[in-house]
């Protein structure tokens, strides 16, 4: 009886183990949960909602990114307006990405706002970076709320190695569960 009790009691501890192994490897290469905060990605998110970020996603134009921010010790979530090689101005809430016209859906008046002409203010990539376009290794960010986003527009392109990764799922509040555009 008493070999029984080991034998169970070691079973449970090694499945433990394989268990933690495996959240260990997931968390430090796979994926890791993370907490959205403050209202400069709204409507995206909301400040608290909790999200599920991909770190082995390929980064691409319009990709919601986590990074760690260039003038703080936070992480920032934004949305991804310039990839390597891309030059980018906002005439009038019109997106220019190579001469090419995008729509911004996820960029709109935010109720409660104070009443303004733009959702964005004009700007050229030259007139806020000094460059023409977005240097290799970097990426050009924007929060979905313009009027209260800390972004590329005030501290420049964001580095690939300060990037953690794509935020795949949104998995709070239970409500709100989904896949974020």
């Amino acid at each position: 009886m008493e070999k029984t009790v080991k034998s169970e009691l070691f079973s449970w501890i090694q499945s433990l183990l394989f268990a933690s192994a495996i959240v260990f490897i997931c968390y430090q290469f796979l994926f890791v949960p993370t907490k959205v905060q403050g209202e400069s990605m709204l409507p995206t998110f909301e400040d608290n909602n909790r999200v599920i970020v991909s770190k082995v996603s390929m980064i691409d134009r319009f990709d919601l990114i986590v990074f760690h921010a260039p003038n703080a010790t936070d992480k920032y979530i934004k949305r991804v307006i310039g990839v390597p090689g891309d030059r980018i101005e906002m005439i009038d809430d019109i997106l220019y990405v190579n001469g090419s016209v995008y729509d911004e859906p996820y960029a709109k008046r935010i109720d409660g706002d104070p009443i303004t002409d733009r959702i964005t203010g004009d700007f050229t990539l030259a007139e806020i970076t000094g460059q023409e376009e977005v240097p290799e290794g970097a990426f050009f960010v924007l929060g979905d709320h313009r009027l209260k986003s800390n972004d590329s527009r005030y501290f420049g392109f964001i580095s690939e190695d300060a990037v953690i990764g794509e935020v795949k799922l949104r998995i709070y509040p239970f409500t709100e569960i989904s896949i974020p555009k």
